[in-house]
């Protein structure tokens, strides 16, 4: 009788066990859940925005709608992705498609379901601007008033006076973002689209000394067009956007911007006609910067008011319309010792501001 108790209570532990672990299992699993479900929304973003530039980087084909014959009229008319058909105009895809405006208009719409394009929260959009670099210029103190250095999606336009230092501040821009991303560089490559005849491999190659870079070598990675007309300068810019796409171009800069518009389009008879080109190809700068995550860098001439009084008179040219599509404006001037003046005119999220450094043989210093 003992033992047959003794059997009893054992079974009766065993069963108080088991249950007692049921019940603790269901709370371990939810646990486990709980777990696995933060780890899933704190990866859902990245997976999202990977899975958006898979979708912009398809083929053509994949747009209904679209054939072999009429993918291969897009690529050849520059639009080599969904994304860069999502983002054109109806009017241009018609012209590069041959095909109704209907259908062009259907395409786009389309392209811009694939890649997601829409309405998004601003939560979304801070976590996607985590993607964008930083270009230093070579000097602290000009890379302290951009925040740390010229953005890249973006267009940094510098204006000023003769001698002033944009075109150091361009060939100093194409020595470093060959820089590795630690060093305040892109670890990439530059292409520069001469209208002035400014260009110097020489300077380039002093620079790339004084950055500590092989000049060899720096030199390679910078790509130059000699732009005669508008026209040509325009053209060099869709052909950037190719080469940006196929190679690992981090820059693109355009010295100067409205030089070739200023000489051609002469008297306020013209003003339109150019007012309406430089707007489109401003328009190709943007989708340059924005798409391919790269530094696009622009001077602009001045010109002066002799009949202001009081003030600076000097203006930068291009008007409203460069005024407004810049997205960083800045204005360099002369001062005493050989130094210059870079003061932040305009930026969406940046004070107004001054900086101060030099052009020294090695290129911009503090």
């Amino acid at each position: 009788m003992a033992e047959e108790k003794i059997e009893e209570t054992e079974e009766e532990a065993l069963d108080e066990k088991e249950e007692s672990s049921a019940e603790e299992a269901p709370v371990e699993e939810a646990e486990e859940s709980e777990e696995a479900t933060e780890e899933d929304s704190d990866e859902d973003d990245e997976i999202d925005n990977d899975a958006e530039e898979d979708a912009g980087e398809g083929s053509l084909e994949d747009l209904e709608g679209i054939g072999p014959a009429t993918a291969k009229k897009l690529m050849d008319g520059g639009y080599s992705t969904i994304k860069s058909v999502a983002t054109a105009a109806i009017g241009d895809i018609t012209e590069a498609a041959e095909i109704s405006e209907a259908k062009a208009k259907k395409v786009i719409t389309l392209a811009k379901e694939k890649c997601n394009m829409g309405f998004e929260s601003a939560d979304r959009l801070l976590i996607k601007r985590q993607d964008i670099g930083k270009l230093t210029t070579g000097s602290e103190t000009f890379d302290t008033l951009l925040a740390g250095g010229m953005e890249t999606q973006a267009i940094t336009e510098c204006y000023g006076e003769w001698g002033s230092g944009k075109s150091q501040v361009a060939m100093q821009l194409a020595v470093t973002v060959q820089l590795p991303v630690d060093k305040g560089g892109l670890d990439g490559e530059a292409l520069f689209i001469d209208t002035e005849n400014t260009f110097r491999p020489e300077r380039v190659v002093q620079m790339a000394k004084g950055m500590g870079l092989d000049p060899d070598e720096a030199l390679k990675k910078i790509h130059v067009a000699r732009a005669y007309t508008s026209d040509d300068q325009m053209l060099m810019t869709e052909k950037a956007a190719e080469m940006v796409r196929d190679s690992n171009v981090r820059i693109v800069i355009v010295d100067s911007l409205t030089s070739l518009f200023r000489s051609e389009y002469v008297g306020r008879g013209t003003l339109a006609a150019r007012q309406q080109k430089l707007n489109r190809h401003l328009s190709t700068l943007h989708k340059l910067a924005d798409l391919n995550n790269c530094v696009v860098y622009v001077t602009n001439q001045v010109m002066s008011k002799p009949d202001m009084f009081f003030g600076d008179p000097t203006k930068p040219i291009g008007g409203h319309i460069l005024g407004h599509s810049a997205t960083f404006r800045i204005y360099l001037r002369k001062s005493k010792a050989g130094k210059r003046i870079a003061r932040l005119v305009d930026s969406p999220n940046l004070p107004d501001g001054e900086a101060v450094f030099k052009v020294t043989e090695n290129g911009l210093e503090d």
